[in-house]
């Protein structure tokens, strides 16, 4: 698993964690099945307090995202297409919501955030993302 913390962003380095999991298992980078990184290994890498891992792991195993299993550890539960769906439109919706908000705040039209959405999410299909941004 990839992880990207950030120290200083003012979210809660525990919620970090449960959404770059969250994506990861949703988007399919994770598989069902699949093992999520031991707490202590995890927390060592990331530089961060075991019971900080612990607590986000914890909450996605009430969300029913991952599962223990005796003895093993954790790993990815089966999610329903339906269900991955649903909780993929909800990430994304959230993040325009955010944009949305930022480019009204910016002063910009619905045209031109339209516009400028538009330009990226073209530039990311065609897999230009870091060419031209």
């Amino acid at each position: 698993m990839i992880f990207e913390i950030d120290a200083h962003g003012g979210v809660p380095i525990y919620r970090q964690i449960m959404d770059q999991v969250r994506r990861q298992i949703v988007t399919g980078q994770m598989a069902e099945g699949e093992p999520l990184e031991q707490v202590r290994s995890l927390a060592a890498r990331l530089k961060v307090n075991p019971m900080t891992v612990s607590k986000a792991y914890g909450y996605l195993e009430r969300e029913g995202i991952v599962a223990r299993r005796r003895g093993l550890g954790l790993f990815v539960a089966p999610v329903e297409k339906d269900a991955r769906i649903r909780k993929k439109k909800e990430m994304l919706e959230g993040e325009i919501k955010r944009a949305a908000a930022s480019a009204v705040h910016m002063g910009f039209s619905e045209e031109e955030a339209s516009d400028l959405f538009q330009k990226h999410y073209r530039q990311c299909r065609s897999g230009k993302e870091g060419a031209e941004s």
